[in-house]
């Protein structure tokens, strides 16, 4: 994928979303900068959709056409100046549909030729869905989500290892390709929200026939100084850990991408996991500030307490989870 160098002088404005609006968090142990073990992320794409359907947030990537190489950034010109877009929720339902044929399909045949479309600054920006790449990601996670009877009878072994081989073969011709879209379940990873700033919330009650959506939208290069600079403040003030250890992983991730981009948080379905009430009062990006914060004071006791807010804000999301 090509790409222009370049910083922006000054932060981006946000421009409004194009795309139709679609769009839980828990807080783990492990997220937390004293933590003291950890547990791997929990991936959730279209593999594993079928169990966990509403409840999954998303961290996306909008790039400037620039970012795209021919034939591809026309693709996308065209595709960004249609009158109607598909949401997520469109996304998820074409992932659950593979899974219905027998044997399922575990990952598409063919690359999927969507994406979401925002404006940054005014100017135009997508994020490709990439469904293909995403299924076969998502493939090399499910041994550590699943017994191995379970695995078999959700997917079965063939089905595993030709998916298998064709990502191989298809790596082999693209070395350095890389997803727009990480997706969890059940929570919003506290590394996430390291990315975005209280002011740069946006919440919208569900109205008459419509779905609430809660979401942050940021510029590429806030994100980025957002991340070192808490990255710095925690290899200064706890051991190496796993929120360390997830912010690293994650600056690497958005190294990938144009310094003009847009990165988004979206809380997705797990806007249905709490109430009207909740959604409203939440303000998690900036109870992981003052944490961070509070941290590079050298006030611990303040850092554990916006984490303990963080905790008991979705206690509720926790116990739902095991209800299910």
């Amino acid at each position: 994928m090509g790409r222009t160098a370049g910083r922006p002088a000054r932060p981006a404005r946000l421009g409004k979303s194009v795309s139709p609006r679609d769009t839980q968090i828990s807080v783990r142990a492990e997220d937390h900068p004293l933590a003291e073990y950890r547990r791997d992320t929990i991936c959730c794409m279209s593999v594993v959709s079928s169990v966990l359907v509403p409840y999954t947030s998303y961290l996306r990537v909008y790039e400037p056409l620039v970012a795209f190489r021919e034939p591809e950034r026309s693709h996308w010109a065209r595709y960004a100046g249609r009158s109607s877009l598909p949401t997520a929720q469109d996304e998820l339902r074409r992932s659950l549909a593979d899974l219905v044929p027998t044997p399922p399909v575990a990952v598409p045949v063919h690359e999927s030729p969507d994406a979401f479309v925002a404006e940054l600054d005014g100017v135009v920006c997508v994020c490709p869905w990439r469904t293909r790449m995403r299924g076969w990601l998502a493939l090399e996670e499910l041994e550590g989500l699943f017994p191995a009877n379970v695995l078999d009878l959700v997917l079965p072994p063939v089905v595993r290892a030709q998916a298998a081989a064709d990502h191989e073969r298809w790596a082999e011709r693209n070395p350095d390709a890389r997803p727009w879209i990480r997706t969890t379940v059940w929570h919003v990873p506290v590394r996430w929200f390291v990315l975005f700033a209280d002011e740069e919330r946006e919440y919208v009650a569900a109205g008459e026939g419509g779905r609430p959506l809660l979401r942050y939208r940021t510029p590429m290069v806030e994100a980025r100084r957002r991340l070192a600079r808490a990255l710095r403040t925690l290899r200064e003030t706890v051991d190496e850990g796993p929120l360390t250890e997830g912010l690293v992983d994650v600056g690497r991730w958005l190294e990938e991408f144009h310094p003009r981009a847009l990165v988004e948080l979206d809380y997705g379905g797990l806007v249905h996991a709490l109430s009207a009430e909740q959604l409203a009062a939440d303000r998690s990006a900036a109870d992981v500030a003052e944490g961070i914060a509070a941290l590079r004071s050298g006030d611990r006791d303040a850092a554990g307490a916006a984490y303990g807010r963080l905790v008991e804000r979705w206690q509720a999301v926790r116990r739902r989870r095991l209800a299910n």
